[in-house]
């Protein structure tokens, strides 16, 4: 707890979270070290309500909300997991995965500090890596998820 100028509490922190110290696992297993994930959005619909005698305004009531797509960029390896999830959907057999993003603390080790749970994900499209004899750079694969819903914790 913090005070304020006029002496009150308040629960404002000042730890700062950094966007690169996050885990990603596929139904509580670690299967792969991402270096990006993109996508966390979710947009509300609303109807505009035109109230009689009121015509200062609208009333905007949320309708429904829906949720943009998930990407995942990791270091390509050995292993053909996504390949094979996504050959699945290709296959016209949807399975279905939870996904948890752990974001953790850069000032306590090993401590998460905000967790995101995306329910019912599965790969729509997945993205080879780019070959280029001139750099040293690590290969990458990309899978894009579409997803129900997630939920904020912590």
């Amino acid at each position: 707890m913090q005070s304020t100028a006029n002496g009150t509490a308040t629960s404002l922190t000042t730890e700062y979270l950094q966007s690169n110290r996050f885990w990603v696992e596929i139904d509580n297993i670690l299967e792969a070290v991402f270096i990006e994930c993109s996508g966390l959005n979710a947009t509300t619909e609303t109807y505009a309500v035109k109230e009689g005698g009121l015509n200062s305004h609208v009333h905007l009531l949320p309708v429904r909300t829906t949720y943009s797509n998930l990407t995942l960029k990791h270091g390509l390896s050995s292993s053909l997991k996504f390949w094979d999830w996504y050959t699945k959907t290709l296959e016209g057999t949807v399975e279905r995965h939870d996904i948890t993003i752990v974001l953790y603390s850069s000032e306590k080790l090993n401590t998460p500090v905000r967790k995101w749970l995306i329910s019912g994900a599965y790969p729509i499209k997945w993205t080879g890596p780019t070959f280029n004899a001139k750099t040293q750079e690590f290969a990458v694969e990309t899978v894009e998820l579409a997803y129900d819903f997630f939920k904020h914790t912590i």
